[in-house]
């Protein structure tokens, strides 16, 4: 509860030590105004306790005083003398209306009210006494005197025996207020123990909520100290400077975790794209390699494609210069830019020459076409994507079918993307061998020894790497004689026009 109120409001530390200080002080004061109230009222009740006492030994006095001062009047008759008479009885007349002056049951209270009857006639006689004397009427105030006289002495046997009465009942009561001042005594010291137990628990408990949020936030340094940034936060709210540093510090701690987790995702980058380099270089080398594989020495190779097609053009055979200028630029192309980026226009010339070689081999089998929009010539692509896929078109869709093969290259773009697709007329292939291809399982397309051993697997892992994006190629097939459409799907975005 007191945590509470000391957080109910925001406060600096500073403030709340003053209201610990000023809650603390509150607690004894209060304390000490209760002992000291319940003292003073138990003092006041003894000091009224023989009052009553004191007043009628003071009217005994102003009866006695007065008495004398008649008899000395009587007797020298002196002005100061009746001075002091009429002095002495004003006196006695003031003690007098302290008396009870009305019947009642109190035995106490009868008697105040008999002996107030008594002084009335006592005073009158008095009187009658002085003005007997002053008329020199010696008999009247001798008589008068006599009578005042023994009034006098009834008034003290009535004051004496109303002052035994009081006494012993103003006795009791001050023995039950002394029982009473001790009670209070002891249960002031019990409550001053109390009271001390008190402030002792609430000092502790406020203690206890100032130190806690610096504990637990002495932890979380520890912690950080150690290098573990994944604990819980701690969520302070004290509403002093201790929250408002917990807050700093959370900050502190999600933006070392952002920081962390920004690094060890681009590290991740990093080493998924060293990985995929390595990919690419792996798959690039295999091309090459088996390229080489079907060359014992290139450059003789192509000495030697340049001497038949000089021998050609000497004896003026155009079509075998035509020939082995296709396939000089055939070879030339495979081994230098295998392993290059390229543009689309390239990839088309080697398709070109492809095509017309294999036209050349087989007699004009294949009707080649081309739709293609020019203001993608320039995109930059891998080296070798086209010729293995139009590789794949004749050696499992067009050769050796019974009517003429026909392929269709189509280049066109869509909003941020630029397709290139890849078309015959041939066998067609089954969705499960689409599925087959996709998926990467079917190795038979590079164990043919009329391939070049790059097939649409090896293309596709290269594009997918390349770009990085894992829709890269779609195979459409409508069944057994209807064609195979290839589509491949370039970001135009994530590789820029040659030359920008």
């Amino acid at each position: 509860m007191i945590a509470k109120v000391l957080h109910k409001k925001r406060k600096s530390m500073s403030h709340k030590l003053v209201l610990i200080f000023l809650y603390t002080s509150f607690i004894t004061l209060l304390t000490h105004f209760m002992t000291y109230s319940n003292t003073g009222y138990i003092l006041d009740q003894l000091d009224s306790v023989y009052v009553s006492n004191t007043q009628l030994t003071e009217l005994a006095e102003c009866v006695s005083e007065t008495q004398s001062n008649m008899y000395t009047y009587l007797g020298l008759k002196g002005s100061e003398d009746l001075k002091g008479y009429y002095e002495s009885t004003q006196n006695l007349k003031s003690k007098m209306k302290q008396l009870n002056n009305q019947v009642t049951d109190s035995k106490s209270l009868m008697m105040e009210y008999h002996i107030r009857e008594i002084l009335d006639r006592y005073l009158t006689t008095a009187d009658e006494a002085v003005q007997a004397k002053r008329g020199r009427n010696i008999k009247g105030y001798n008589a008068s005197y006599e009578e005042a006289s023994q009034l006098a002495d009834y008034i003290y046997t009535y004051i004496e025996s109303l002052n035994s009465m009081q006494l012993k009942t103003n006795t009791q009561n001050y023995l039950r207020l002394r029982q009473s001042l001790e009670r209070i005594q002891l249960v002031s010291t019990v409550i001053l123990i109390g009271m001390i137990g008190l402030n002792a628990f609430i000092l502790l408990v406020i203690a206890r909520a100032v130190t806690k949020p610096l504990i637990c936030l002495s932890k979380t340094a520890n912690e950080i100290a150690e290098g573990n940034f994944e604990m819980e936060l701690n969520e302070i709210q004290t509403g002093d400077e201790v929250e408002i540093l917990s807050k700093a510090f959370n900050k502190m701690i999600i933006s070392i975790r952002e920081y962390i987790d920004r690094l060890r995702k681009s590290m991740e980058i990093e080493s998924e794209m060293k990985a995929n380099e390595l990919k690419m270089e792996n798959y690039l080398k295999d091309a090459k390699l088996k390229y080489l594989q079907a060359q014992v020495n290139p450059h003789f190779l192509f000495n030697t494609l340049n001497a038949g097609m000089q021998l050609a053009i000497m004896e003026d055979a155009e079509q075998t210069s035509t020939f082995i200028e296709n396939m000089a630029e055939f070879f030339r192309y495979s081994l230098k830019k295998g392993n290059d980026e390229v543009t689309i226009e390239d990839e088309l010339a080697l398709v070109d020459h492809y095509i017309y070689i294999l036209n050349v081999r087989f007699c004009g089998e294949i009707c080649y076409k081309k739709e293609v929009d020019e203001n993608f010539f320039k995109v930059r692509v891998p080296g070798m994507i086209l010729q293995p896929i139009v590789e794949n078109v004749f050696q499992y869709g067009i050769r050796d079918i019974d009517y003429q093969g026909i392929v269709i290259i189509r280049v066109y773009g869509k909003s941020d993307w630029v397709y290139i697709e890849v078309e015959d007329n041939g066998r067609g292939m089954t969705e499960e061998r689409i599925r087959e291809v996709l998926e990467g399982t079917v190795q038979s397309e590079e164990s043919c020894k009329s391939s070049n051993g790059i097939g649409l697997g090896n293309v596709m892992t290269r594009l997918k790497l390349y770009y990085g994006i894992d829709q890269v190629m779609q195979i459409e097939s409508s069944g057994s004689n209807q064609g195979t459409k290839v589509i491949l799907t370039i970001p135009l975005k994530s590789k820029m026009l040659e030359g920008e």
